[in-house]
Parts: structure tokens; sequence; C-alpha cells
């Protein structure tokens, strides 16, 4: 049960200590305390947890121009932030996280801005067809965390040129490039600043929860316990992760997203496996690699394997019934590749 709001907002824009401070809040946060964050990255392309960097941003662009790249632990695609991008987190314990009821407080401080939006597809928030706020969670213990961007007056420009959007997922979304399918809430109320929707959402928060929230300052924080989760961000192993000299490729494009498997195979067994995806699942890749490293390449023991995995998966969080049947037909062409 919740009994206390709590929203905090940070002046700082640098992504690897406001990944830090999110990641804090979530451990740490007080229990039965639904906490709202509001906080800004500069020029920064923010990849999902299971995401490939280096076929999702122009990394060597994004680093010349000054910008940023980090890796969220939630599952997801590639976003980029700017200082007129506004970025929320909501921040509960497991029983009382309810994604549409933070949803609806988004959509209540969008009404506040006289914009009436709604959510599409697997995680987004849209108004006439177009999107500006994406969403994502994570699980850590007993705690969760839904975070997502609203784009107020964002660089579009800035957007196409840092990310590397697949052609299939363009398709997917009946597009034909990043900037097409998104819009800023300025272009619907002029004027809109970052300040402003704060207030909004401050104010849909405390009316879709029916209490009065608590402001906690950033300076009450504890420097010393956020600053290693911040060196942890910012880390190369985090950011580019770890690449396998691989021999056999599969993926495809689904409902529920895309997925990458890489795999090294050596005398008829997987060795090592990389998996890259966006599906809003955290834990598949992770799930999946476990499962079939070490498996026989044959196409039945793959297949089981990692069905089991999707399986265990789903008994933590809900999964897209056509997940399991999808990773299924996906092992049995692993053997085509060859």
């Amino acid at each position: 049960m919740i009994d206390r709001l709590l929203w905090i907002e940070t002046e700082n824009t640098e992504p690897y200590k406001n990944l830090a401070m999110e990641e804090y809040l979530t451990l740490h946060g007080p229990e039965g305390a639904c906490i709202l964050f509001l906080w800004q990255n500069r020029h920064t392309v923010v990849i999902g947890k299971n995401q490939n960097c280096w076929k999702e941003c122009r990394v060597e662009e994004l680093e010349k121009d000054g910008g940023f790249l980090a890796r969220r632990p939630s599952g997801g695609g590639a976003v980029f932030h700017d200082l007129g991008n506004l970025n929320f987190s909501f921040i509960a314990d497991r029983e009382d996280y309810r994604v549409d009821r933070q949803l609806d407080v988004i959509l209540e401080a969008v009404r506040m801005a006289g914009i009436r939006a709604e959510k599409t597809g697997r995680n987004d928030i849209a108004v006439d067809g177009k999107k500006f706020s994406g969403n994502a969670f994570n699980r850590m213990g007993g705690r969760c965390c839904h975070h997502g961007t609203l784009m107020i007056h964002a660089d579009r420009e800035a957007m196409s040129r840092y990310l590397s959007v697949s052609q299939d997922k363009l398709a997917s979304k009946g597009v034909s490039s990043v900037k097409s399918r998104v819009t800023n809430l300025d272009a619907y109320c002029p004027g809109l600043t970052v300040e402003r929707m704060k207030e909004y959402l401050v104010s849909a928060f405390e009316h879709i929860y029916g209490q009065k929230a608590e402001q906690v300052r950033e300076e009450s924080l504890p420097g010393e316990e956020i600053a290693p989760l911040r060196e942890r961000f910012a880390s190369w192993e985090w950011k580019y992760g770890r690449r396998i000299p691989f021999s056999r490729e599969i993926g495809g494009r689904y409902s529920w997203g895309g997925i990458q498997i890489q795999l090294a195979v050596n005398e008829g067994r997987i060795v090592q496996v990389q998996i890259f995806s966006d599906a809003m699942e955290q834990e598949l890749a992770s799930a999946l690699e476990m499962a079939l490293k070490g498996c026989p390449y044959r196409t039945n023991e793959m297949e089981e394997r990692a069905a089991k995995a999707v399986r265990a998966v789903g008994e933590e969080t809900a999964i897209p019934p056509q997940m399991e049947e999808d990773i299924r037909q996906l092992m049995q062409s692993a053997l085509e590749c060859v």
C-alpha cells in the first residue's frame, strides 16, 4: 500500500550520474513510498540493456560531437536525449507498481497542457499517431522502476543523425525515418517549457494518487553511495559490452521486438552466446544466453532449452503469448545458416 508520495528533481545533466541516482532510489527508497524522479540528460544516446550499441547508434560521430553513450538497466530501444527532453521515473514497491496508473499521470500532465494523447504500441505515448514518449521498465529485488521520455522541444535532426534504426523496425512502424514517427509537445502547445511540464507532472502525480507529494532535495541523497554506481554506468564494460568471435548468427523482428543471437560453435556444441534485443522483457537475453551456452548444436535441444527459458521469464513478468513460438521457430532456423 502506498502511504506517501515523494518527488525529486536534479539539475545534473550527465547521464551516468542520473542513472546512478535512479538506481539508488530504486534500491533504497522508503518502503511504502511511490517516488517521481525528474531528470534530463544533455546530448546523449541511451540504449536498452540488451542492445548492440554499434548497431543502434553512430557512436564515433556522437562522441566526436561531445555526446555521451549510456546503457540503461531496462529493456527496450535506443533514444536520444537533450535538454529539450524531460525524463521521468516512477519507483515503487512491486505490489504498488501499476504501469497503467503511472501512465495515467503522464496522460493527465499532458492534458493539463491542452494536449489529448494516448498510449500506443508496446510502450509509447503519442499524439496524432506520432510518438513523444517512450517507456521502459526495470525490476530490482522487491522494487520496480518505470521510466520514460517526454519530448518537449527536442532536436529531431540530432536524433536522426545519431540513431541507426534498422529498416525492418521502421517498416514495422509504417514510417520511413526516425524523425517522421516522433513529435515535440510544443508543436501542440506553443511556448511549453520543461519547467512548466515538471509542474504539470507533480500536479498530475498528486491528483492520480490522491495524496500530496513531498519534495526530496537532491543534496539529501548520499553522494558517497551514488558515486560507485555512477562509475559502473560510465565504465567501458557496461556501455559497450563484450564481443564474441561468433560463427553463427540468427535473428528476426516480431510483434514483441527484435532479437539478434550470435553463437560461437565448437565441435558441435555452443560455447559462447551473445544476444541483442529491444524487447521490453529485460531478462530475456540473459535467460536465453544461460540456456543455450553449452547446448549441443542440434535444433531440438536448442528449441527446448530456449522455450523453457522463455517460460521461466514469463513466470516473473507478463510476456506476449506468441514469444515462445517465435523463439522456437528461430531456433529451428539456426542450422539453416550453417
